[in-house]
């Protein structure tokens, strides 16, 4: 079994390796101390339950750590703002003629219509999403 719970160690370990997050260091970990019960002379089922228990132990404390870690912070900036606000629009928006703007928080953008409808000057729209440098936009 010496040789079994190194293999899967190995195995676990090069798994881990190759991916992005973390996926199979979790087992590895339970392969190794399942390789130490062998090596003390515990019996199969001991081994199993040694795996089974340590591979559920570094899951369970680990993880939620790794995962504050490895998510990716998304940080607001100042464009994600205008999203949700109300604008005026300041140049009729006309998505076959790729025309129009807004103006949004003292701000002037570039603005298409989402539902591809021209939308006259003077009119009061809301901010939908933001596209590279325009923002799309719906009447209010």
């Amino acid at each position: 079994m010496t040789i079994f719970w190194l293999a899967a160690f190995i195995v676990f370990a090069i798994g881990e390796a190759v991916t992005v997050g973390l996926v199979s260091v979790w087992f590895a970990v339970g392969a190794l101390a399942a390789l130490f019960a062998t090596a003390l002379g515990a019996g199969l089922w001991l081994q199993i339950t040694v795996f089974l228990g340590m591979s559920a132990l570094a899951l369970a404390l680990f993880k939620p750590l790794s995962s504050k870690f490895l998510k990716p912070r998304v940080s607001a900036t100042n464009a994600d703002r205008v999203i949700g606000s109300a604008a005026l629009v300041t140049e009729t928006i006309d998505n076959t003629q790729a025309k129009g703007q807004v103006k949004v928080n003292g701000q002037v953008w570039s603005a298409r219509s989402a539902q591809d409808i021209v939308i006259p000057a003077g009119t009061d729209v809301k901010v939908l999403r933001i596209e590279g440098v325009k923002v799309i936009v719906e009447t209010a």
